[in-house]
């Protein structure tokens, strides 16, 4: 990972959350980008075990570099959604999703990695593993209709960058218990040849 605004942005961010003692992990495109085929991003997805008594000191934390709603983080925790904040000097969003008490949320959880920065020697993330990026992407497919490209080849470029690190039995046991493994499987077929 190279050192854009947006990796700038989750790093000040997860910092702030580990700073609280708050499990976390970076999904979405910047994690799909470290893992396959990067491209350009202004998306920054963070996964945070927050808990009612974290507020205060959440919007303590993060009100120094970023625009921060408390009753937005109530809302969120209530019904286990997500709330954003705007980093203040490049407006850029980072959207903060409610760890939900789930096995596979568990397993994810558990899994994460800690992935050093290029560009940064001391700056370190939590990334989901790539597995999981791929399940994730694979759910995030399925419930946009299976139209959207831009997840699909997400997907393809993980698993061809990392196809001599996955684990295969984790990937399709997770694929069998969330019905996604025909559609991994069509996945596994044309990561063969992508890139080629």
């Amino acid at each position: 990972m190279n050192l854009s605004d947006p990796i700038k942005v989750m790093l000040a961010a997860a910092q702030k959350l580990e700073s609280l003692g708050i499990y976390y992990y970076v999904g979405g495109s910047l994690a799909s980008s470290a893992y396959g085929i990067p491209r350009s991003t202004q998306d920054v997805d963070i996964i945070a075990d927050i808990q009612e008594h974290h507020i205060d000191r959440l919007v303590e934390a993060f009100s120094d570099e970023f625009y921060i709603d408390r009753e937005m983080i109530r809302e969120s925790l209530k019904y286990k959604s997500s709330f954003n904040v705007i980093h203040l000097e490049t407006m850029i969003k980072v959207d903060i999703y409610i760890f939900d008490d789930t096995p596979f949320a568990h397993s994810k959880m558990s899994r994460r990695k800690k992935e050093s920065i290029e560009g940064a020697p001391e700056a370190s993330a939590y990334l989901s593993s790539a597995e999981d990026v791929i399940l994730q992407k694979l759910r995030w497919y399925v419930i946009g209709g299976k139209v959207s490209d831009q997840q699909w080849k997400d997907i393809l470029g993980v698993l061809k960058v990392q196809s001599k690190e996955i684990d295969f039995k984790y990937l399709k046991s997770w694929a069998t218990k969330l019905d996604l493994l025909k559609l991994l499987n069509q996945a596994l077929k044309e990561a063969e040849s992508y890139l080629k």
